[in-house]
């Protein structure tokens, strides 16, 4: 087992291990879902402007260019960071990350921001429903490790 001392030994060995995929979020909220509307229209807890869904909204369509967005790079991650700190009305805002190249479910994939190489986004390889969608969503956050309060660490 090996032992950290500081932040950036932390950063050096994720950075050795692969590239990891973060995304600020509220404390009490989970990370890849939302569980209410106050950040735009939910269809089974999945906001309806991350993915592309059929007109019934029953389905999500694949799309190489949207879902659920990550940051793949510390200082994207900051400026994230800082914005959702700006909204969290003092709220502590914890930072949920994955190594990218994770054992993902069937049907996701990272896939890069072709407007943003620091950006990332969780993308639907293939048509679901929207339900399972959920499910695989909360399998990912369940994969996911937090730093709270990363302020700090940032």
């Amino acid at each position: 087992m090996e032992q950290f001392r500081i932040i950036g030994d932390i950063r050096d060995y994720i950075r050795s291990l692969d590239e990891f995929c973060a995304r600020s979020v509220q404390r009490r909220e989970h990370p890849t879902l939302y569980m209410d509307d106050s950040q735009g229209k939910t269809y089974n807890n999945i906001r309806e402007k991350d993915y592309l869904f059929s007109q019934c909204k029953q389905w999500v369509i694949p799309h190489n260019q949207m879902g659920l967005s990550f940051s793949a790079r510390w200082q994207h991650l900051k400026e994230k960071y800082k914005l959702k700190k700006k909204w969290s009305e003092g709220n502590p805002v914890d930072v949920f990350w994955v190594i990218d190249k994770c054992d993902l479910p069937h049907g996701l994939k990272f896939v890069a921001d072709e407007k943003d190489n620091e950006h990332y986004f969780l993308t639907v390889t293939e048509r679901m429903t929207s339900h399972q969608l959920k499910v695989k969503l909360i399998a990912v956050a369940d994969r996911m490790s937090v730093i709270r309060e990363a302020q700090g660490a940032l």
